[in-house]
Order: structure tokens, then sequence, then C-alpha cells
């Protein structure tokens, strides 16, 4: 009698909703894996309810998705592998930090506690939200230009305009504040337990031409795991974007972590 599929969770970032990874949910469920991805707490199952119930999606912290993942992880019959993109990086970071999975994948990941690097673009991405502290409580939404500088830069503008319609939705603030005080507040939900020496493995990947989470920033990340023995590696992608998930590149990426995913027998 053959075993139950590993289950692997995706987890989506700020501005997209979780029908984003479809691509990736129909090329691990093919690689013999149960893919799902949830949505975070208060998003509606589709793009066009999100962006009509964004009262529902507002004031979501860092600590609420993960727990929100954490519960749904406790369903199921064994740990899955988590795969997170950007905010969704972070959150996968922390449950692995856990022990609630036996690998992660994150990509493109938000800053966790400890992680200095500011780079301008990050704070231009980032500031139509912290432009107003009122924002902490709401649910922000980017226009196509700002997502074509956030997400869409390292590819077409009308590729950029086409994902930007298909699958964005309006964000939780709260997380960006979050992240921004991180490194002032001793009790940040933005830190991880990047000692954790029994955790499962992690694999962080960076696009390299990545304005709202340069790659900078996820090597000053994969620095935080220094003073653990357990396996954590990085993997560049230099010509891609923060949309290296979404589009028309993603299988390359996709092809990259489950190869990783074989190489660490998973």
């Amino acid at each position: 009698m053959s075993s139950s599929p590993t289950p692997v969770l995706f987890v989506h970032g700020l501005w997209l909703h979780a029908t984003s990874w479809s691509g990736w949910l129909d090329r691990f469920s093919e690689a013999g894996y149960a893919a799902t991805a949830p949505g975070w707490p208060g998003d509606s199952d589709t793009v066009a309810l999100s962006r009509e119930n964004s009262e529902q999606i507002a004031d979501h912290g860092i600590d609420d998705v993960v727990n929100h993942f954490a519960k749904i992880i406790a369903d199921l019959d064994v740990k899955p592998i988590l795969v997170g993109h950007s905010f969704g990086g972070t959150i996968v970071e922390k449950l692995l930090g856990q022990d609630l999975a036996i690998a992660a994948v994150a990509i493109d990941a938000a800053p966790i506690k400890g992680v200095l690097p500011l780079p301008i673009s990050s704070l231009r991405t980032a500031f139509p939200v912290l432009k107003n502290p009122a924002n902490k409580g709401r649910a922000i939404s980017l226009t196509s230009e700002q997502f074509r500088y956030g997400f869409g830069n390292a590819i077409p503008e009308e590729e950029s305009n086409v994902l930007f319609a298909k699958w964005t939705i309006p964000a939780p603030g709260k997380p960006l504040f979050q992240a921004a005080a991180a490194n002032l507040s001793p009790h940040s939900e933005a830190k991880v337990d990047t000692d954790n020496q029994g955790r499962g493995p992690l694999l962080l990947i960076a696009g390299g031409q990545d304005h709202t989470v340069p790659e900078s920033i996820t090597k000053s990340t994969f620095k935080q795991y220094r003073h653990t023995d357990a396996v954590t590696e990085l993997l560049e992608f230099p010509d891609r974007g923060h949309s290296l998930v979404i589009d028309s590149g993603w299988p390359e990426v996709a092809s990259a972590t489950l190869a990783w995913m074989k190489d660490k027998g998973l």
C-alpha cells in the first residue's frame, strides 16, 4: 500500500491572491505532492471578491497569519513542506522555526528582525502604505504603476499590466509597519527562530532585479542563520524581479524548487 503524498503548502505575500499559485499547484501535483494554497485570514475565495471585501483583509498582522496557517497545518496528517513568496516567505520561515514543517522555501522573503539593509527601492515600494500611520489598520491596494515598480520591473510593461489585473488584491498594511519597526521592538512579530538547530532544511531564493525585496535583503537574511547547523541554502536568479512566481518565467523557479526538494530527499 503506497503512502500518502507529502503535503506542500503555498503561502502568498502582500497584494497577490492565493490563486496566483495555480500553475505551481499543477506542477507540484504532477510531481506527486499534495499541493494546496490557502489564503490569508480575511481573503475571499476569488480575486474579485477579495477586492470587493477589502475590509475583511484589513488589520491582520504577521502573527495572525502565522497562527492561521499553524491551524491549517494542525489539521494535516503529517507536517508539510512550505513554499512562500514575499511576506509569505517570512511566514514560512517563522513556521519552520517553530518546527511546524519538514522544510521550507522562502522566495524573495520580506525582511525578518535582524536584517539591516533598507534599500531605497524597498522604501519606495512600501511608501504607499507607510506614508500614512492610519494605514496600519487598513487594507491598501496598489496602482498598476506601483505594481510595475514593485513587482513587474524586470518584465515587459504589458505583461506586468496583465498580472496586475489578474492577480492583485488589497493587502493589510500592518505587516509592513511591523517589519519596518522590527529592529526597534524586542518582541517584534517579524522575529524568526534562526538559531533552531533541529529544524528542517530552508532554501532562500533571491531575485537579482527585485525592487521590493532586493537581493541584499535576502543575503542579509541568509546571514541571520549562521549560528545554526541546520541546512540553509541560497539560490539567486539574477535577472528576475518580485513577480518571479507569477510571470512567464515562473516554471524555472518552480523547477529549481522541485529539484532542491528532491536533492534533500523530500
